[in-house]
């Protein structure tokens, strides 16, 4: 029996870093030596108070439903973290959690969009971004940010990109993959552009919001733009930060009609996340981050390690990235080159799967919009990382010149 699938379904995709990942993972079932530098995901343990309060919270039977739109407590407390961590002033009633960041952007982009309506996208992005619009019947308008321009949006970019049919702009910093941070006037000339068309609502994706380095500090558009908070959705969660990945737990905080609606998506889609995850968010929350400095570190000295190696590979541009996990290069060097079999290195994909024989897995940068480049994860130890820019460099060099 054939199955008929829905055009909705069908304007998406699975996630290419699934596929990357599972495809290593394959590999190395088969005894193959690869450095998976795929995931975004911290290699640090959840601290060890907050899997002590998931554990109170099953002994002390917290394992039953839970209010759609979160938890009282938990709501409070991502309130009370906006405004000793941001400065941002919110109510309890423009908070819910959600199960993790990426049910919130989907709940927004499902409360909100028609038929047609738009939602730019700075490119390059987070995948889920132009997904979740396309199926919510909406249509990513992509605007390509390249190295030059530190892969951020300029305010005549996004003022071009504006029509009578948009209703989102997305803006993710630190980005993923580009671990690019916008500075608080960059934000103001975007600000500035919004200002002149109310009917563009923002979506402000901040998960990486503590990751960042070079003693860069963390500007969210509300810092400088106060007034937008009208028509703003803050994105959070506790994933990158906490290292809570599989607790599944984000938040949004925006208008309360906004909010309202985006539990009603959420009613019918998975009702309130965890019970068990929630208590163990709220003790996240309200814990503190003395330990996060020293994680920060890590990933400081694992980004200048491979940075330093790749920025010395002829074939490779790359920004350093101010945030996040990700390095991400651009490889159009390396495109017409020649293997040491023999092959000619045709495009993106060709550089991935040699990098991949050559024990270095990555994702390509089609997968976030931009192509030819790849991104590659500096949230694995700093021995892989390091290991893996040298295998990088050593692939590189035996590449033959363009004819």
């Amino acid at each position: 029996m054939t199955i008929s699938l829905s055009d909705r379904v069908q304007r998406v995709s699975l996630s290419a870093n699934a596929a990357a990942k599972q495809r290593t993972n394959d590999l190395k079932k088969a005894g193959v030596d690869i450095l998976d530098l795929t995931t975004g995901e911290p290699d640090f343990d959840t601290p060890a108070h907050i899997k002590q309060a998931a554990y109170e919270a099953i002994a002390g039977g917290e394992t039953k439903y839970t209010p759609t739109p979160g938890i009282p407590a938990l709501r409070e407390a991502v309130r009370q973290k906006l405004q000793r961590e941001n400065r941002l002033p919110f109510a309890v009633a423009d908070i819910m959690i959600a199960n993790g960041a990426k049910q919130v952007i989907f709940n927004a982009f499902a409360a909100t969009l028609n038929d047609g309506d738009e939602v730019i996208v700075p490119v390059p992005y987070w995948p889920t971004f132009p997904d979740s619009v396309r199926f919510n019947g909406g249509t990513p308008v992509l605007v390509e940010c390249h190295l030059e321009q530190g892969y951020k949006l300029t305010p005549e970019q996004l003022a071009a990109s504006i029509t009578p049919r948009t209703r989102w702009l997305v803006l993710n910093h630190p980005g993923n993959p580009s671990g690019a941070v916008y500075s608080a006037a960059e934000l103001q000339a975007l600000a500035a552009v919004l200002r002149g068309h109310p009917q563009v609502l923002v979506i402000l994706d901040d998960l990486y919001e503590h990751i960042l380095f070079d003693g860069c500090e963390h500007q969210n558009l509300l810092n400088v733009a106060a007034d937008l908070q009208g028509r703003s959705l803050l994105v959070g969660g506790v994933s990158k930060t906490y290292a809570m990945t599989g607790w599944r737990i984000g938040f949004g905080a925006g208008p309360q009609a906004l909010i309202a609606a985006m539990t009603v998506v959420q009613s019918q889609i998975s009702s309130g996340a965890s019970s068990v995850s929630q208590a163990a968010a709220l003790a996240a929350f309200n814990g503190g981050l003395d330990f996060i400095a020293p994680q920060v570190a890590a990933y400081q000295q694992r980004r200048d390690v491979i940075t330093d190696i790749l920025a010395n590979i002829d074939g490779l541009e790359l920004r350093v990235p101010q945030g996040g996990f990700f390095v991400f290069c651009r490889c159009a060097g390396l495109i017409g080159r020649y293997r040491p079999d023999g092959a000619k290195i045709e495009n993106e994909a060709d550089v991935l799967d040699y990098l991949l024989e050559s024990g270095v897995s990555g994702v390509g940068g089609s997968a976030y919009g931009l192509s030819p480049y790849f991104r590659l994860s500096i949230a694995t130890d700093s021995a892989t990382v390091a290991e893996a820019g040298r295998r990088i460099a050593s692939a590189c060099a035996k590449l033959s010149p363009a004819e």
